[in-house]
């Protein structure tokens, strides 16, 4: 039987009726109404603060949506996920990523195998790979320690990494530099080969299959590129190891087995770093700080298993998205993270948001009943505040935004995170309370302005406020805060996914593009071009096939990037 979508049940009926007066509700007057606002909404949880008190909402407001989380059976999925049920039901799949960075010793069955062993088997592995890296044990084809190394992955297993060393830089080793590869892009990959020396970089190939297109592609023109340097292929297992589960491709491309770190198709792509796609991750930060980032993971996890509704924080961030989203229509989420480290933050959740809960259908396929994913999208501040904020606070649309920074910094430059923080805080006072006609007056006036001056800008000084937002604190940027704060975002997702009736587990969007590109490519390699193609489609094929042929000349003043591997 269909599961009946949450637009039909009592609580959204009775949460309409509160919305339409809630679109009444000015945040400064709610302030002003309850001096104990802030604190009545507002959480911790595993070294995680989170204030969502600048939203539009009172505590009828949260009562209504943890009873609409209830109805929809938010905590009984929940728990059968964290038992290994098969909850990724278009792939029949168990979804465990939690299971990841559960403790030695937990016990967790899975098809009769305990894959608490077989996770901590891995992470074993990986820890000796590390250490013999770290510490210059592992030595390459020269016998030199290594200094780069380099991710070739695409999605999950370049975004995560990715995020999590930059995030982690002051934990990084003084002696290796972290690079990742993802685009099919040439001039990704031809930026980076000549700044590398083959005999000491040691290169990553994460792919589950080994065959990922993009990933596949990268990864044999870097095997090129270190076999015209040194042609002995046995030297390639020396510089080249794979994130994989399939052994007869990875030992035809020079790895060695021993080299080959698995993991499990319970594992989503976007939901991977804590697995052996965290191999970079580990010889950045080491085991011991890896280990940290788990355990952060870890206290959330229980935190989300064992705290009430009502108290829960990935669950109320779930449901002020659903406020926001579903009751509000707003139609984008802005992440703004005050802490240069987090850069890539926003595009990791664009990933892991956009791709789990970006769908049309509900797990039984028939068509959602309401909107589900807001577009995330998102900068760091205060980066972000002289270009897209103006848009926040004075724009025709309402975005809520997630503040997130850390109390302590992670340097010792004077004033700095003082200035900082004050920005971050100023932000969501300025987008809850704007500035009104009075106000505006007021400071036109006291500057000198004219009465026509000031009649003529007053338009242009209005704020219209009212705009939400939540504020989250860490203490400092730390392994294990950041495990906790990935898997903050991990829980909301999939809380909100439980909601709107969706399979945030499987991501069937990608894969039109790629079966298209497949014939595309073979068009553009000199097959005859289809004439089923459309013909824009045809037109941008033709156009591309003429370039290639008359080797047109690239622009004054350019030149092509060399890598060692071009003729």
């Amino acid at each position: 039987m269909p599961r009946m979508p949450f637009t039909a049940s009592a609580t959204h009926t009775a949460l309409m009726d509160h919305h339409a007066r809630a679109c009444q509700w000015r945040m400064a007057d709610l302030f002003a109404q309850d001096p104990l606002r802030a604190q009545a909404f507002s959480l911790e949880a595993a070294g995680l603060f989170l204030d969502y008190s600048k939203n539009r909402i009172d505590r009828t407001t949260v009562a209504l949506l943890v009873a609409l989380a209830r109805e929809c059976g938010v905590a009984q999925q929940r728990d059968a996920m964290f038992a290994g049920a098969r909850i990724n039901t278009t792939e029949n799949r168990a979804v465990l990523h939690t299971a990841l960075r559960a403790p030695r010793g937990h016990t967790l069955r899975l098809d009769g195998r305990d894959i608490n062993a077989d996770v901590h088997a891995v992470l074993d592995q990986m820890r000796l790979f590390s250490d013999q890296v770290r510490t210059g044990a592992w030595r390459g084809c020269q016998g030199q320690a290594m200094t780069d190394i380099v991710n070739i992955g695409i999605g999950g297993s370049d975004l995560g990494p990715k995020m999590a060393c930059q995030a982690l830089r002051p934990y990084g080793h003084p002696r290796l530099t972290s690079h990742f590869i993802s685009n099919a892009d040439g001039n990704d990959l031809a930026a980076l080969l000549p700044r590398l020396n083959p005999a000491t970089t040691l290169f990553i190939i994460a792919s589950k299959t080994f065959t990922t297109a993009e990933t596949m592609m990268n990864a044999q023109t870097a095997r090129t590129w270190f076999l015209r340097q040194h042609p002995h292929t046995g030297d390639l297992k020396k510089h080249f190891v794979a994130v994989s589960t399939n052994t007869p491709a990875v030992q035809a491309f020079g790895i060695a087995p021993e080299n080959m770190f698995p993991f499990w198709d319970w594992v989503g792509g976007r939901y991977s770093l804590w697995s052996a796609i965290g191999l970079s991750i580990m010889l950045a930060i080491g085991f011991d700080h890896f280990a940290q980032l788990l355990a952060g993971a870890h206290a959330l996890d229980r935190h989300f298993q064992e705290a009430p509704l009502e108290r829960n924080l990935p669950v109320l961030l779930a449901l002020i998205g659903i406020w926001n989203r579903n009751y509000f229509q707003d139609a984008s989420l802005s992440i703004a993270p005050y802490h240069q480290d987090l850069k890539y933050f926003p595009a990791y959740l664009q990933q892991l948001e956009m791709e789990s809960n970006g769908k049309q259908v509900a797990c039984d396929g028939t068509p959602l009943a309401a909107p589900a994913c807001p577009v995330i999208w998102g900068n760091v501040g205060t980066n972000g505040q002289h270009a897209y904020f103006q848009l926040l606070h004075q724009g025709a649309d309402v975005v809520p935004v997630d503040f997130i920074t850390a109390l302590q910094p992670a340097h010792d430059l004077p004033g700095h995170h003082t200035a900082l923080l004050a920005n971050c805080f100023a932000q969501s006072e300025a987008l809850m309370l704007g500035k009104n006609a009075g106000q505006a007056s007021a400071e036109m006036q006291a500057e000198g302005n004219s009465a026509p001056a000031i009649a003529a800008l007053l338009p242009h000084k209005l704020f219209p406020g009212n705009r939400p937002s939540n504020t989250l604190l860490l203490e400092t940027l730390s392994p294990a805060r950041l495990g906790a704060l990935i898997a903050l975002y991990e829980h909301k997702t999939f809380v909100q996914g439980v909601i709107w009736g969706i399979n945030s587990f499987d991501q069937w969007g990608v894969e039109l593009g790629k079966v298209l590109a497949k014939q595309i490519h073979a068009e553009l390699a000199g097959a005859a071009v289809s004439n089923q193609h459309d013909s824009s489609t045809h037109g941008l094929i033709a156009r591309a096939r003429a370039a290639t042929l008359q080797e047109k000349a690239l622009p004054d003043g350019a030149s092509r990037s060399r890598s060692s591997i071009s003729p």
